[in-house]
């Protein structure tokens, strides 16, 4: 992980930003050639990683298990990087048979050196990665594939981008990127830092969704599922791996409430695996975990009733009491 001198963590560019596009032509950045079409591409992912999961999201929801088709790296990266290999919920490689991630990329760009990473979007017809920005792949989920598709499910609408833009900003920093910035600090100043924004922003999100089911419009969107792949891994690994320790999700009754929710809409929880995030987080990063334990705890119901239809956003707080949080998910 890189660090600048002030024992910050640094996230690294992506490498692969062409786009996907109904006729083929360039998108915002990259070049052209990419045409949408059914059984054309690939995705590379693992359940562990929440920038990943947000591409498994928009897949379900869009509908499109049979138009992209997916493979599932192992949930232990080694320092290499993402591997393939055999565990529960974990497959092959399903295009090339690789046993390395980092083989797509030298495939891809001959003599790559850079950071091998989850999602990434593959063209089986130029053998060539397309994208490894989440945050573009689901743009491209959202509207490129809507012929094979549901087309009524709009996760970005016109007239909410301003606002989900901006909500996007934010939470990116502070909560998405934030708990990251917290764990993998090297200085004390840079732990209490991002430590303090990431609560600030909570706390933020918490009074607005005290106020409104959702962090723009009145159905979920894109902002809402960027949120939640940090929010449904917040307990399990970030409040103790990352030491982001100051409450637990159920001390936000609006947020956790609103994580339950999202995690019950219809097919999100088929991307959850609890097993993989720990086993990856816990396992995986030795220098902040050197033994490689992985807790048995704690011990989350998402399933539990949420409480958030038009009425029951107000009273949250008042039906959820912390000796209900606690019988929900026993930390």
């Amino acid at each position: 992980m890189k660090t600048n001198t002030a024992g910050e963590f640094i996230r690294s560019e992506s490498s692969f930003r062409n786009w996907v596009t109904v006729d083929g032509r360039p998108g915002p950045s990259g070049e052209g050639g990419f045409q949408a079409a059914p059984g054309r591409y690939h995705l590379y992912v693992s359940y562990a990683c929440p920038w990943a999961h947000r591409t498994l999201i928009f897949r379900k929801l869009k509908g499109l298990e049979r138009a992209i088709s997916v493979s599932v790296v192992h949930p232990l990266m080694p320092a290499e990087s993402w591997v393939f290999g055999d565990y529960p919920g974990a497959t092959p490689d399903h295009v090339h048979g690789f046993g390395k991630l980092h083989q797509l990329y030298e495939q891809s760009a001959p003599g790559f050196d850079g950071l091998v990473t989850v999602p990434v979007l593959y063209d089986k017809q130029r053998r060539v990665i397309v994208n490894n920005e989440s945050s573009e792949i689901i743009r491209m989920l959202n509207v490129e594939f809507d012929e094979w598709g549901r087309i009524d499910t709009d996760l970005y609408p016109e007239l909410l981008r301003y606002d989900i833009d901006a909500i996007n900003a934010v939470v990116y920093k502070n909560v998405n990127n934030g708990v990251y910035r917290a764990g993998f600090a090297t200085t004390q100043a840079a732990y209490e830092a991002a430590f303090d924004r990431l609560f600030e922003t909570l706390d933020d999100l918490e009074a607005r969704l005290s106020a409104q089911r959702y962090l723009v419009g009145n159905r979920p969107t894109e902002a809402d599922w960027r949120l939640f792949t940090t929010l449904v891994r917040f307990v399990a690994v970030y409040y103790g791996h990352f030491k982001c320790n100051r409450r637990r999700l159920v001390d936000y009754p609006n947020l956790w409430a609103y994580t339950r929710e999202l995690y019950q809409v219809p097919d999100v929880s088929e991307t959850v695996n609890m097993d993989h995030i720990k086993l990856h987080y816990y396992g995986s990063h030795r220098g902040i975990n050197p033994t490689g334990i992985v807790p048995k705890g704690p011990e989350l119901d998402f399933s539990v009733p949420h409480g958030r239809g038009d009425a029951g956003i107000q009273r949250c707080c008042l039906l959820y009491t912390s000796d209900a949080a606690d019988d929900a998910m026993n930390v």
